[in-house]
């Protein structure tokens, strides 16, 4: 894994990344030799081929990453994968249309287009199905033992159990003082040497530790020769931050989150936030306003001329300021006529039929665009709740304040790797992952949640 901007890519994707980077940005070249062949070397002095190729490799790494070809976990296999490079190719065509609509002066013919377009695609689909058919993942995987045998280290044997395709590969677990054993035994190691000789011998590239209990049995001295040797040492905080994008609530501790960095608001952060907001939703309005418009029309259809279009309702913003969020009505006027909050469920019958495809589809939250453009919510945050909500949970989950440090947004973390939530057990789950985006906020995180948003609404993920 590598840090960027304090949040952490696969370095097996970001190899992926930079190969495509490449295809792309010389797909023009390529389509140029194809067009003028054989007098290829006169086509390249009459026509400049830099601004196409920059665009043309922006917009087609914007549109792969929204297509979540970067991501570890994919599904669907080959035949997925096919079907998102194909997917991402005719996003890609269409951004470059309007571009060369709107600057003339870039473009090259239709020819080279079209050239430079089955270059790039044959070469992504070659690359990515050699790459995935010859490299051994397993191999490539980080070594990891575990210093621990208790709950905390059986926390990391689900995780690596459940994860689809996992960075790491935990080759033992070493039973820590008085720890209650809740791993394999076919599992467990054997130390009859020296922490360091062990870890040399079988080749660990990293050592975590999670013991149960860090009062007793801890070897300080054998793990800090580990550190001096060179090799990562990481608590079971960091193990999962890094892993799962997630800080866990269930093992988290005050001192944890006061010298741990990330946490960090300089005036410019805010600043620069606020700009990206506002540019971000002023862009989107510009190309949505048809499709909102037709959306409002349908509500009227369906419910009637005198049945509200828009719906609003309290949440709880930064710092626990309340405001009226705004969105398509999706369900029927007497959803709560009881007063009771309450949330969506699977098939919820309150749930219109226009309403189901707006929620399937993510336009019920294109009027949120407006809370943006007031300040009161951010475009990329936590999901704003509703205060009955927040009040229960601020009582009986720990550090759930927290996740009001920032403005909640229409799109985020959580939602991105977590699907719909409805109980009290997912609420702690998506909790994990916002505090995850409060500590390690940057721009970098921001865009590239609102890229992989675009896999969400095209593939309806997660939505009631």
């Amino acid at each position: 894994m590598i840090r960027v901007f304090r949040h952490y890519i696969s370095s097996i994707y970001l190899i992926i990344f930079l190969l495509d980077c490449g295809i792309f940005f010389s797909a023009f070249y390529m389509g140029a030799v194809l067009r003028f062949f054989p007098d290829f070397q006169s086509s390249f002095s009459a026509i400049d081929l830099t601004s196409p190729s920059a665009v043309f490799c922006i917009f087609m790494l914007a549109s792969t990453t929204g297509m979540g070809l970067y991501q570890r976990a994919q599904l669907g296999g080959d035949a997925g994968l096919l079907l998102r490079v194909l997917a991402s190719f005719m996003l890609g065509t269409v951004l470059m249309g309007l571009v060369f609509y709107a600057i003339p002066a870039i473009f090259v013919g239709r020819g080279v287009l079209g050239y430079a377009l089955l270059s790039a695609l044959a070469l992504t689909l070659f690359s990515r199905f050699m790459f995935l058919k010859f490299v051994d993942r397993q191999e490539l995987r980080r070594r990891v033992l575990v210093l621990g045998a208790g709950c905390n280290a059986n926390m990391i044997q689900e995780f690596e159990n459940r994860a689809s395709n996992p960075s790491f590969s935990v080759i033992g677990f070493v039973q820590m003082g008085g720890d209650v054993c809740r791993i394999e035994s076919h599992r467990l190691c054997n130390l009859e040497m020296p922490l360091n000789e062990y870890a040399n011998l079988h080749d660990v590239d990293e050592i975590v530790v999670a013991p149960d209990d860090r009062r007793g049995g801890l070897a300080v001295d054998e793990i800090l020769d580990c550190k001096m040797n060179g090799l990562e040492v990481v608590d079971l905080l960091h193990f999962f931050e890094r892993e799962g994008g997630l800080i866990r609530v269930d093992c988290l501790h005050p001192s944890w989150l006061v010298f741990s960095d990330g946490f960090r608001y300089s005036g410019f952060q805010q600043l620069s936030k606020r700009s990206f907001d506002v540019v971000a939703s002023l862009a989107l309005l510009a190309v949505s306003w048809p499709v909102m418009l037709l959306t409002a029309l349908a509500i009227l259809i369906e419910s009637g001329w005198r049945a509200p279009v828009l719906y609003r309702q309290v949440r709880v913003g930064k710092n626990w300021r309340l405001f009226k969020v705004i969105k398509f009505r999706s369900m029927r006027t007497d959803a709560e006529k009881d007063g009771r909050a309450r949330w969506a469920t699977k098939d919820d019958d309150r749930v219109t039929r226009v309403g189901r495809f707006i929620r399937k589809t993510r336009i019920d939250e294109l009027p949120q665009l407006f809370n943006v453009l007031k300040g009161e919510m951010s475009f990329v945050g936590p999901r704003p709740e509703r205060p009955e909500f927040v009040e229960k949970f601020a009582e009986s989950i720990p550090y759930y304040s927290e996740r009001h440090r920032v403005k909640p947004g229409i799109t985020g973390w959580a939602q991105l790797c977590y699907p719909y939530g409805s109980s009290y057990e997912d609420a702690i789950e998506k909790l994990q992952f916002d505090l995850y985006y409060v500590k390690n906020y940057s721009l970098f995180l921001d865009f590239l949640i609102m890229l992989q948003t675009i896999e969400v609404v095209v593939w309806g993920k997660g939505a009631r």
